[in-house]
């Protein structure tokens, strides 16, 4: 698989999703440190910082995404970038917006599109019994049959506003975070914040490395904006667990 990772991956042998189970289904959400084998961890780092094919990604409206290469985004002078990120934010005020940068691994890899063979490989532990049948223990749920995945990069500026990942016909069970961020601090942003009905930050979610967040759906969340003094990127992998893998043409 290359950059360390020359076998599948290993969850650590210390969890007991078992024990878990009762306290995600009281708050149907899940911070779980150290759930890989710790060099596994720093091998799969290793590969997501150096994949190929980071882009752009930005939710404009509808439903819809727009993406652009990461070097159409260094072509942009300073004035034409500044102005693009104020109109990204503008847009974001009172509406659903995000910006972040990605690889959409599972899309890329079931077309047959160009995409980092190890992370490849990633996206198929995730879709082994040895990771589906974890997430089952851990939930109690014998539904989750297939992880979608993509590769995520947020930096300075970045975020993503509140929403509930309810998609209709898409068949999600749970979304998830992989954490691979180095290091990070709770004031550099970037926090996966839960919301309760009257709009309080109910409990938040810091980028730990080697971190599973697993949370039901729908439940209503945000990602806070990366500050500009952040000292790292904020790397994970992030998807959702469903039912059943999607239609030929779905993503």
């Amino acid at each position: 698989m290359g950059s360390g990772l020359d076998r599948p991956l290993r969850l650590d042998q210390g969890l007991r999703p078992e024990a878990c189970r009762p306290i995600f289904r009281q708050f149907g959400r899940l911070h779980l440190p150290g759930v890989l084998v710790q060099e596994d961890a720093i091998a799969l780092h290793r590969a997501i910082v150096g994949a190929e094919g980071w882009r752009r990604t930005v939710h404009v409206e509808d439903g819809r995404d727009a993406e652009l290469s990461i070097e159409e985004i260094e072509e942009l002078g300073p004035e034409q970038r500044a102005a693009f990120e104020k109109g990204l934010h503008d847009m974001a005020r009172d509406s659903f917006r995000y910006v972040f940068d990605s690889i959409r691994v599972s899309a890329l890899a079931q077309f047959d599109q160009p995409v980092d063979p190890a992370l490849v490989a990633i996206w198929r532990f995730m879709n082994s019994e040895t990771f589906l049948g974890f997430v089952r223990e851990l939930t109690g749920d014998d539904r989750p049959a297939y992880c979608d995945m993509m590769a995520t990069r947020y930096l300075p500026g970045h975020f993503l506003t509140a929403h509930d990942d309810e998609a209709p016909g898409k068949n999600r069970l749970y979304a998830y975070v992989l954490n691979l961020t180095a290091r990070w601090r709770a004031d550099w942003g970037g926090i996966l914040m839960f919301l309760d009905d009257e709009d309080h930050v109910a409990e938040g979610y810091v980028p730990a490395f080697n971190a599973l967040n697993i949370f039901k759906v729908p439940q209503r969340h945000a990602v806070s904006l990366v500050a500009p003094f952040a000292g790292d990127q904020r790397i994970s992998l992030t998807g959702w667990i469903r039912s059943a893998p999607p239609a030929p043409g779905e993503s």
